[in-house]
């Protein structure tokens, strides 16, 4: 189990926290993304408290601490999940989902979505977590890196197989063993997150590209072409394009991969790393072809007959957002319903129509076709088997490689 470590945020980590809120993930909602109004403010003071002073040592804490178990007399779970990630009804004040969870169980779900950033909410539940205390909330929803060190530190629960019948039956075999998490003892998949390559065909004009080499080395798309400023996916999919293992580099691949992305800065090939705001060079066609997440492409292609998306032969990056449960949740039983419910392929369906991520449970094309044919044959959302076949993890990292790992994308960057 890994120790707790008091001390302070190393530079590069700030640098990556800072890039994430300026434009990576927490700079924008989901669902927002493309409206005209961007909402989900960040709450910007309690990032910056973990770039100051240090929170006081915890030592050593063990994992699966549990509370007395609430869940018979009280008939309730506090779910913590990101914003705009749950379908809502027209009124956008109920969502239906949790409403029919409540309707069959009993269980009230006290839904909030206070997730705008892992860093910026690590921040918030680690000096309870770390002082054994219970954070209020009884299911959290964390990407995999943050989730793997949740457990590394023994702050989550082990949940109980029995109270997970569905979950355990019907998740989608390209996320039943990540190496953080073997066999999802801790955790089960919220969605997935896929990185490909999107394109606008009319910006393109005839320019073939079916590979990450295309983007990095065909003098037609100089200055037109756009990688993401999330280290992993970036150089994740370099390190594919190198016919490199994500799920096992080495630190000389890393700085390969790093010196391939330097090489195509310095000739002027790429013209910016991003985040979610590559979706108004993609449109406008500043950008010929990007590295992009799948999300996005799908809101994109919707608006647009232009946009379209090509997966690498060399395969293609995933990642995932997973339901956890802290130490000393109060409503263990009843959260372990509610995570179990979501693999029920109904509710499955009804979110994956709303909210468009790759969808973890399998065998849910079918009551999401009763629902939207469209989105049930997108292999964005429900991926077939050759696209599940290119799907690869970026491994686990040491917080020693994070943080050189995380310098040395900055110094690329120029973040």
């Amino acid at each position: 189990m890994e120790q707790y470590e008091p001390d302070r945020l190393s530079t590069a980590q700030v640098a990556a926290m800072r890039r994430s809120f300026r434009n990576g993930r927490a700079s924008l909602t989901r669902r927002s993304l493309l409206r005209a109004s961007a909402g989900g403010a960040l709450a910007v003071g309690g990032a910056a408290a973990l770039s100051g002073c240090g929170i006081p040592a915890a030592g050593k804490t063990q994992g699966g601490q549990s509370a007395d178990d609430r869940s018979a007399k009280e008939k309730t779970v506090n779910f913590s999940n990101w914003t705009e990630y749950m379908d809502v009804d027209e009124s956008e004040k109920h969502h239906p989902t949790l409403d029919r969870f409540t309707e069959r169980t009993g269980i009230k779900v006290k839904y909030t979505e206070d997730i705008n950033d892992n860093v910026e909410f690590f921040g918030k539940i680690k000096p309870q977590l770390a002082a054994g205390q219970d954070t209020g909330r009884d299911i959290i929803v964390l990407t995999d890196w943050l989730a793997a060190r949740l457990i590394r530190l023994g702050w989550v629960q082990k949940l109980d197989p029995s109270n997970l019948p569905n979950a355990y039956a019907n998740l989608s075999p390209q996320f039943r063993s990540p190496d953080w998490d073997p066999g999802r003892a801790y955790s089960y998949v919220w969605q997935g997150i896929s990185t490909v390559i999107a394109y606008n065909k009319k910006a393109l004009d005839g320019v073939e590209v079916k590979s990450v080499s295309d983007l990095l080395d065909n003098p037609k798309l100089k200055g037109r072409v756009g990688f993401l400023s999330e280290m992993r996916d970036t150089i994740g999919m370099t390190l594919l394009d190198m016919d490199k293992d994500p799920a096992k580099f080495t630190a000389d691949d890393y700085d390969a991969a790093v010196a391939r992305l330097q090489k195509a800065v310095d000739k002027g090939q790429i013209r910016r790393f991003t985040g979610n705001d590559y979706t108004s060079d993609l449109s406008s066609g500043d950008f010929a072809a990007c590295v992009a997440w799948a999300g996005d492409v799908v809101q994109l292609k919707a608006d647009s007959d232009d946009i379209g998306f090509i997966i690498p032969d060399s395969g293609y990056i995933t990642s995932t957002d997973n339901m956890l449960i802290p130490n000393k949740a109060r409503h263990k039983a009843n959260a372990e319903r509610l995570i179990d419910y979501y693999y029920e392929p109904e509710p499955a369906a009804e979110l994956a129509a709303y909210i468009n991520f790759v969808c973890p449970v399998d065998g849910v094309k079918g009551e999401l076709s009763k629902i939207d044919a469209d989105v049930a044959d997108n292999p964005l959302i429900i991926p077939d088997k050759a696209m599940i076949e290119k799907s690869r993890a970026f491994r686990s990292l040491s917080s020693k490689e994070e943080t050189e790992f995380e310098l040395k994308f900055a110094k690329l960057t120029g973040a």
